[in-house]
């Protein structure tokens, strides 16, 4: 919810309002991920409004990026002890470059970290033990 009513006391007390993300992505501004976003200010009071602040930026629109795509088994295997997988980035990084990924494996329940720091959309695991 966008909550920046100037008639409202909790607002003027505040000295603060809230503007969704999702209201600076959409139109009329249409910003994307990674935006900066630019802000000035006015004040109105009984009698008018003030001189308009200087430009200010508050905040760059960032999240979390997507989820991996095209997750494969790289077929045929390289080895009898070895595994390759492959994938695509998702399709939006959230604003900022993607640094690594992590693979991690299970035959139960929980899931371990098998690799970590992984900066391509690849990876070949070796040594590992038939069965």
């Amino acid at each position: 919810m966008n909550d920046c009513d100037g008639s409202k006391v909790s607002i003027v007390a505040a000295n603060k309002c809230t503007v969704l993300t999702s209201t600076l992505m959409s139109p009329p501004f249409s910003l994307p991920w990674g935006s900066s976003v630019y802000v000035k200010l006015t004040a109105k009071n009984l009698y008018g409004w003030s001189g308009t602040s200087l430009v200010g930026n508050g905040a760059i629109i960032l999240t979390y990026p997507d989820t991996p795509l095209n997750w494969a088994v790289v077929l045929p295997p390289v080895g009898p002890t070895s595994i390759s997988f492959s994938w695509t980035e998702g399709l939006k990084n959230g604003g900022a470059p993607v640094l690594d990924y992590e693979i991690s494996v299970t035959q139960e329940i929980t899931y371990t970290v098998f690799a970590a720091g992984i900066v391509y959309t690849n990876y070949t695991a070796t040594g590992l033990i038939l069965g």
